[in-house]
């Protein structure tokens, strides 16, 4: 995905830190503090623009948000929709998922949101996927036992080998969609990326991974 630089995003994303938090290793295992109030953690990896994870915190007012997203001017656009909204229940962090054990504690997460990341199909590029084995023990260390991971993508041989991978660290799988779509699922969120996709007439696939117990 090409990134158009804005340069102005910086200065707005360190203007709204009650928003965009500043010192997220700070959070870790706190994240209650930050939201004033306990309530359900939720947390999307490659939030982008911000469309599903505010279309989340508007369903679900009861949830603490997270998103999580590592190009600046991409994430300022999900800050002006918080702003736009008056949405209160979402935070953003400005970071690489990859460190994302330093933000989040273990058991700490009861939710997470894979949707529509880099399927990386080379073989040479396999441990770059989202969902392969290194990540998947960051999930499993952040989520709480019995915690799910969602999972959403237009590529179906990046969803097959997610299925294997998934089944092979141990999580659970259920609710496994092949035409997610068609399903008619009533509570489906969709993304900037899921518009496009099935516009196109391609397939989404969805499957949730639940962390063991």
């Amino acid at each position: 995905m090409r990134v158009r630089h804005k340069p102005w995003a910086k200065g707005k994303l360190d203007r709204h830190s009650d928003i965009v938090v500043q010192s997220p290793r700070d959070c870790n295992g706190e994240w209650h503090d930050e939201f004033h109030r306990e309530a359900p953690l939720h947390v999307e990896i490659g939030s982008g623009k911000g469309r599903f994870i505010t279309g989340m915190a508007k369903k679900y007012p009861n949830n603490n948000f997270v998103g999580i997203e590592l190009h600046e001017s991409i994430i300022v656009t999900a800050l002006d929709r918080c702003l736009d909204e008056e949405i209160e229940n979402v935070r953003l962090i400005n970071e690489d998922a990859r460190g994302l054990t330093e933000f989040f504690a273990e058991d700490e997460v009861d939710a997470l949101y894979l949707n529509f990341c880099d399927p990386w199909p080379k073989n040479r590029h396999e441990k770059r996927r989202l969902t392969y084995s290194t990540f998947l023990a960051q999930y499993e260390y952040v989520l709480k036992k019995g915690g799910i991971l969602h999972f959403k993508t237009d590529n179906q041989a990046l969803f097959e080998y997610s299925l294997e991978s998934f089944s092979k660290y141990g999580f659970t799988l259920q609710n496994i969609s092949l035409d997610l779509h068609h399903a008619r699922v009533k509570d489906n969120v969709v993304t900037e990326y899921e518009e496009k996709f099935s516009e196109k007439g391609q397939r989404i696939y969805r499957c949730e991974a639940i962390s063991s117990e």
